[in-house]
């Protein structure tokens, strides 16, 4: 019994000892060390130093970019004792690299490690390249290239955003700002879930169209009108855009602009990568403005001031866009017209699945029969009555309808949503076209009437044409 008792513990013990030897001085660990050294001895590889810092003890940029690209790896969460911080959300969780840690990384089939070299003594820290010569020669820059781009989309959307507001034009600065907390999102926007899509599609297409833009030879911005009247989401749609693109939103009050250069000004102390607002444009024409023309308004959104900064996004509000007036709307200008229309039906089920948490109820065949009356309200007006009554979904929606019934007989269906020139639909969203793509829809157009007044000529008198198609 006795010497069961020591065979059991003597094997304990070398099982620990085992366990402890592995844990410092992995076989595996060895091996790798080994092949590196022969491949160091048959010079295979080259290696590249990333210092922490420059001299003069200046940080180096492109040792943060780098370590940013890095810590976003996967073999990193697949790597031995990295480090766990929280993140600036409070589920969010981020991993980095511990000192002397090595992690691999792939491009463009060529296999590369990195190293986080621990700082000794007068040595700063270091990130080191180690990849294969025949491999340098052909992605080495391209590889860089990689690693910037990714590390500015990653520092990007973890920028906190700010609202900045222009003051008067006697004020030292300009601009001034504030974190942008505006809650909306693509996820809480009402709207089609289908012209939602469209929408992000087109945002993310233009954040990586810089060289196409370049190719091109025209300014990388993006515009768009938001039409519809007030309380149908234009506002919160653009909160969603700027937390879509992490981008800063500049919101332009015309009021305090003193004349057309002011105006230029505010625009080239805008950064990029930022969204810029200028609500209810229809109004600010309409009155007629004596500090600034309809040429400084042109010019703001196309001329050649707008070419001193890249990668922004324009976005125009207004309530009427029938009355306004042709050169403002037109391709380069306005490149994506988006209708906000009055509540209807199907968007009124949207709120109460978000307001009420309800998906059918017994009511809606009642609701459904009043908006087909005509009955027209904005999803604002219906959202407030549904949050005063959340508490009670039935008396949320007898509300609703009394509502919609007083408002019955203002018969308000919104505004159209395509005019000529635009290419458009049922879903709201119009992206204009160029002129040259509008010239040769016109040339195809006549040739098919020409088509047509030749069987004419065969089969009777010829009828009055209409007008064409306008651009």
């Amino acid at each position: 019994m006795v010497w069961f008792w020591a065979t059991s513990i003597f094997f304990a013990l070398l099982s620990l000892l085992i366990v402890r030897f592995f844990h410092k001085t992995s076989l595996v660990y060895i091996l790798k060390r080994w092949w590196f050294a022969l491949e160091n001895h048959l010079h295979i590889h080259q290696s590249f130093k990333i210092p922490l810092y420059k001299e003069h003890y200046q940080e180096n940029q492109l040792y943060h970019k780098t370590l940013t690209y890095l810590n976003s790896l996967p073999s990193v969460e697949d790597s031995d004792f990295p480090k766990l911080f929280s993140g600036s959300k409070t589920s969010e969780i981020l991993l980095h690299l511990d000192a002397n840690q090595t992690v691999g990384d792939a491009f463009l089939g060529a296999r590369v490690s990195w190293t986080k070299e621990k700082p000794q003594g007068d040595v700063n820290s270091a990130l080191v390249l180690r990849i294969k010569k025949k491999d340098k020669r052909r992605v080495f820059r391209q590889y860089f290239q990689h690693i910037l781009t990714v590390a500015d989309e990653i520092e990007q959307k973890r920028k906190e955003i700010r609202l900045y507001v222009n003051s008067g034009s006697d004020e030292n600065s300009r601009w001034r700002s504030v974190p942008f907390t505006h809650p909306a999102s693509f996820d809480t926007v009402v709207m089609d879930a289908e012209l939602k899509n469209k929408v992000k599609s087109d945002l993310e297409l233009f954040l990586k169209s810089k060289q196409y833009y370049n190719r091109l030879g025209r300014v990388w911005k993006r515009s768009y009108l938001l039409y519809g009247a007030s309380g149908t989401g234009k506002s919160s749609f653009i909160a969603a855009m700027a937390r879509f693109l992490s981008y800063d939103v500049y919101d332009i009050d015309i009021s305090k602009v003193s004349d057309d250069s002011d105006l230029k000004m505010l625009l080239l102390q805008t950064t990029s990568k930022s969204v810029i607002v200028i609500e209810e444009l229809d109004r600010f024409l309409a009155g007629k403005s004596k500090t600034v023309s309809l040429s400084g308004m042109l010019n703001f959104m196309d001329g050649i001031i707008s070419c001193c900064g890249e990668e922004r996004v324009m976005v125009f509000t207004v309530n009427e866009k029938d009355e306004i007036d042709p050169a403002v709307l037109r391709p380069g200008r306005i490149d994506v017209h988006i209708h906000f229309p009055l509540c209807d039906f199907s968007t009124f089920k949207i709120l109460a699945g978000s307001y009420l948490g309800v998906k059918d109820h017994k009511l809606f065949p009642q609701v459904e029969e009043v908006f087909q009356a005509g009955a027209r309200m904005s999803p604002a007006e219906i959202g407030e009555i549904m949050i005063s009554n959340r508490n009670s979904p039935s008396r949320a929606l007898k509300t609703v309808i009394t509502a919609l019934q007083i408002n019955g007989g203002d018969g308000r269906r919104g505004q159209r949503s395509g005019d000529g020139g635009e290419l458009g639909g049922p879903d709201g969203v119009v992206y204009q076209e160029s002129g040259h793509a509008m010239r040769e829809l016109r040339k195809l157009y006549g040739l098919l009437r020409m088509g047509s007044r030749r069987k004419d000529d065969h089969s009777g008198p010829i009828e009055k044409e209409g007008p064409g198609i306008q651009e």
